[in-house]
């Protein structure tokens, strides 16, 4: 069935003229009349006309060699990974001698460039040594630190980049060979914001715990259908992030940066995602990012993060020019709006130290709603033919004809779960791993010098259903969340993580179960469903009879359950096991989730990170 027609406005010949003009624009960087660049100075990507790019080592040595030549440049590191290559770090300021301490002092900003978090896709990296380059060299304007301290990282992901070969990305246009997309665990970065588990991810929320960005850029190659769009964007727009921030990005960076980028002969566009996969007329939609990923990981840090998508079926030079345009256009506005951002961000922080009375529900999570916008989709010729391979019809693109597609666009979101949080979160001292997690994220805590009673909230996990197989090396857990309060006395060493404070609603999305990336949804505590004591048949036969003679409304239970569940009826050790579970010697932790709610201060002192 074809359906390159479907709902579409096609004039051959403009298109032919628009195939023409596109073409020439995506080939060549809108540079107004900069100098040509002395080979010295190219980046390996430029010199193999965009067939090449660089490998680790190639990649650092580059990066020296500019710092050699200016003092605005100084090559360093946040770490290592597994394999014990330096994580590493290009620190750009005004003088050269940025450090944490002194990075906002002035009126300046900190702006967060990291490439390589999925090491295949290696165009950010090229465009930002591209943008180093011209900083060295000054062919960017010098005045644009004077509001700005540049944080870049060349590769985050440095164990997977050098999984080098051919055979990496199967869909991505060049070059001829580049890295892998996990790390050496086979982890994903880019689900491991909140959960950090990698080693890269717990140096890399230290990095930011230091210099406290105001304003964080993560680069990609997309995968998906074909279109016109060259560069795709996003940050979170909803409620799941500050509104101070939010209206800031929609004020000072949405409308210049698309701009400036089609002044660049680019073609940018919000980033979607295809309905249906085989039929880009069915429509797009927008999502909201959970805070596994950086997107959706910075609002909760009070900032914003911008995904950048190149996309992954134009030339290899087309999508670095993209990333370099893109990451200077942005250096450009945050230096002209310096202090602007630095306002939307105190007042976004400032709504995190004062919760209010009773405090404001966070937003847990959105979801999509059925409101659908007219769009014109920038596409390109497409045919749904017949697989007698996959038994399916597969969508064929003809990407030498473009195609303007009458459609629509999913993208109003609405919130779906909240909580309203408590005073603090207490972690008794037993889950370490816990506790490991909550100090990596840099937050402030308190550790219980005596023994605590108090009135506490906590949760009952029920209908607890696992993943079928592991997700990011871990069984995922789904439950309903029973809550109920308690006068409970914990011990010594007990954790206690207040939420009125920078980043408290990372705490909320940690321990609260109920959130979409909580430590109990990925797994930390799966343990707590374990039955660990067992009572042998015969004793449960004896204990169930002395039970219906001392509770004669449970033989009516017994009876209804035994009526209404087929299964149950057939199965021996279900049927004993019916008065194990009524019984005192039922486990009472069994399925208590290990974290509680306090309502109040436990009025101690001792208070650390």
């Amino acid at each position: 069935m074809s359906v390159g027609n479907f709902n579409c406005r096609a004039n051959p010949r403009s298109r032919e003229i628009q195939l023409v003009f596109v073409s020439l624009a995506f080939a060549l960087p809108h540079l107004s009349a900069a100098p040509p660049i002395a080979d010295e100075w190219l980046t390996l990507a430029e010199r193999s006309e965009f067939k090449k790019t660089p490998r680790y080592d190639e990649t650092m040595a580059y990066c020296r060699k500019l710092a050699e030549k200016s003092p605005r440049l100084r090559v360093t590191s946040f770490g290592n990974s597994p394999l014990g290559r330096e994580l590493p770090l290009v620190i750009v300021s005004k003088d050269g001698r940025a450090t944490p301490a002194d990075a906002h002092d002035n009126g300046r900003v900190v702006l967060f460039i990291q490439n390589g978090i999925h090491a295949g896709e290696q165009d950010g990296k090229d465009g930002a040594l591209m943008l180093l380059r011209d900083i060295a060299l000054e062919r960017v304007d010098p005045a644009v630190l004077d509001r700005v301290v540049l944080l870049v990282i060349p590769i985050f992901n440095v164990d997977g980049h050098e999984r080098f070969g051919p055979h990496n990305r199967i869909n991505q246009n060049g070059p001829d060979e580049m890295g892998w997309r996990t790390t050496s665990r086979n982890l994903n970065l880019n689900r491991d914001y909140l959960k950090a588990d990698a080693v890269e991810m717990r140096a890399w929320l230290n990095l930011w715990n230091e210099w406290k960005p105001d304003l964080h850029i993560d680069t990609h190659t997309t995968n998906g259908g074909d279109w016109q769009y060259d560069v795709m964007l996003a940050w979170e727009k909803n409620a799941n992030a500050p509104a101070p921030v939010v209206k800031w990005m929609a004020d000072f960076m949405e409308t210049s940066l698309f701009d400036r980028l089609r002044d660049d002969g680019h073609l940018p566009m919000t980033y979607f995602d295809l309905i249906d996969g085989k039929d880009p007329a069915k429509g797009v939609a927008s999502q909201a990012f959970e805070p596994r990923y950086s997107t959706g990981y910075a609002p909760l840090r009070n900032r914003a993060s911008i995904l950048v998508e190149s996309h992954v079926l134009k030339p290899n030079k087309t999508r670095v020019h993209a990333q370099y345009h893109v990451l200077r256009r942005v250096l450009e506005i945050v230096g002209a709006n310096a202090m602007t951002l630095r306002e939307a961000n105190a007042r976004a922080d400032a709504e995190d130290l004062d919760r209010g009375s009773p405090p404001k529900p966070v937003v847990l999570s959105l979801r999509p709603t059925d409101v659908a916008t007219p769009f014109t989709l920038k596409g390109v010729a497409y045919r749904l033919e017949p697989s007698d391979i996959s038994a399916a019809s597969w969508i064929i693109y003809d990407n030498t004809k473009l195609l303007d597609i009458e459609t629509t666009w999913r993208k109003t979101l609405e919130v779906d779960k909240t909580v309203v949080p408590p005073f603090a979160y207490l972690i008794p001292p037993q889950w370490t791993e816990a506790i490991e997690i909550v100090k990596a994220h840099g937050l402030r805590i308190q550790t219980l010098k005596e023994p605590l009673t108090a009135d506490a909230e906590g949760y009952r996990l029920r209908d607890v259903k696992f993943a079928e197989r592991p997700f990011e090396g871990r069984f995922r857990a789904q439950f309903r969340a029973e809550p109920f309060t308690e006068k409970k006395t914990f011990p010594r060493g007990s954790v206690v993580v207040p939420v009125a404070q920078l980043g408290g609603d990372v705490a909320v999305h940690l321990l609260e179960p109920a959130a979409p990336d909580s430590l109990a949804a990925w797994g930390f505590f799966n343990i707590v469903f374990e039955q660990k004591e067992y009572a042998d048949g015969f004793r449960l036969e004896a204990l169930a009879r002395t039970m219906l003679a001392e509770y004669p409304g449970l033989k009516a239970e017994f009876e209804a359950r035994l009526a209404a569940d087929e299964k149950f009826a057939a199965d021996p050790r279900a049927r004993l096991n019916f008065f194990y579970q009524r019984s005192p010697y039922l486990d009472s932790e069994l399925g208590l989730y290990p974290v509680w709610r306090l309502t109040q201060s436990p009025n101690q002192d001792d208070t650390n990170r």
